[in-house]
């Protein structure tokens, strides 16, 4: 049906397995995630080094990197393992543009790559989200409640109050998704800022620093 409207399609992969289906069954692309990604990042836990290399050399169509990815250097090593480009999330948070407070834009400034937490693990759901008092108190009842159901939870983790976080400024009304690149978020550019300088970054590495390693 989207391909008889001349319709691109890019579907979102955790795994070559699930990548090399996507191929077969007929999408212009994907995006690989890795583990570092903000959101889901599936229950294998591999991490990008590995996962963008195999589908370079699993895959036949393009791929996109995300996950982990927010400066030139991180753009140039996406391109040297076989990616068309990148994908970003949580950099773009951290920018004039994005419509979110700027509490929590400085509070993504503060933090670093440590500053995130894994949820839903027990439901096979798993979810990368920002360290916060919510999100430390959800781990501790998905670790010490027996015969957990999601309902014991999702008070917590609702959508109601997360989208909360973003509007108020309060980073611990509910959770939010944030990625490990966190480690490497030290400013609130424009988004032109961020693209432009990524690019300068990541050419200056090609051109100059990669080259004379083999001059």
């Amino acid at each position: 049906m989207f391909k008889d409207a001349d319709i691109k399609t890019i579907h979102k992969c955790v795994a070559v397995r699930h990548a090399l289906t996507a191929q077969r069954l007929g999408v212009d692309a994907v995006s690989m995630d890795g583990f570092e990604c903000a959101g889901h990042p599936g229950e294998d836990d591999i991490t990008g080094l590995i996962l963008l290399a195999k589908s370079a050399r699993k895959l036949n169509i393009p791929f996109i990197a995300s996950g982990g990815i927010g400066d030139g250097r991180g753009l140039a090593a996406a391109l040297a393992l076989g990616a068309e480009g990148i994908n970003m999330g949580t950099r773009f948070l951290c920018t004039k543009e994005a419509p979110i407070h700027e509490a929590i834009k400085q509070k993504m400034v503060e933090a670093d790559e440590r500053s995130t937490a894994l949820v839903y693990r027990p439901f096979r759901n798993t979810a990368r989200i920002f360290k916060n008092k919510v999100a430390v108190e959800v781990n501790e009842i998905e670790r010490t409640k027996e015969n957990l159901k999601f309902e014991d939870i999702a008070e917590l983790v609702s959508g109601t109050r997360g989208k909360q976080v973003f509007v108020k400024g309060d980073p611990d009304l509910g959770i939010w998704t944030a990625g490990q690149v966190l480690g490497l978020i030290d400013d609130i550019p424009t988004c032109h800022q961020l693209v432009t300088r990524m690019i300068d970054e990541a050419e200056m590495i090609i051109s100059q620093r990669l080259r004379n390693m083999i001059a």
